[in-house]
């Protein structure tokens, strides 16, 4: 995709996601769990993949979270991956309870 990734928060669906020139969408599943946001999946059509539209969504979350102040964990392994990749993200992990 050379042109801009769009990418939305669909509060309904709980997906932040763009359109895909196919009429699909790619997305990052999220939930909410004691307030904090939870990445659940990302999902990129077979196809699509290897053009950064994963990345897109993951920055474009990472960087909702951050904008609005919320903690986030994460079930999903891309976005756990791409915070390996970029370490100023990681002051958003919600502290984990611990016995």
């Amino acid at each position: 995709m050379k042109n801009e990734i769009k990418v939305v928060n669909n509060e309904k669906a709980l997906h932040f996601e763009t359109l895909l020139s196919n009429g699909e969408f790619a997305f990052i599943e999220y939930r909410w769990n004691k307030g904090n946001l939870v990445f659940m999946h990302t999902w990129v059509p077979e196809g699509f993949e290897g053009q950064g539209i994963a990345a897109a969504l993951a920055k474009f979350a990472l960087e909702y979270a951050k904008e609005k102040q919320l903690q986030i964990v994460v079930y999903c392994p891309y976005v756990n991956a791409y915070l390996k990749k970029h370490p100023e993200y990681q002051v958003l992990l919600a502290k984990q309870d611990t016995p």
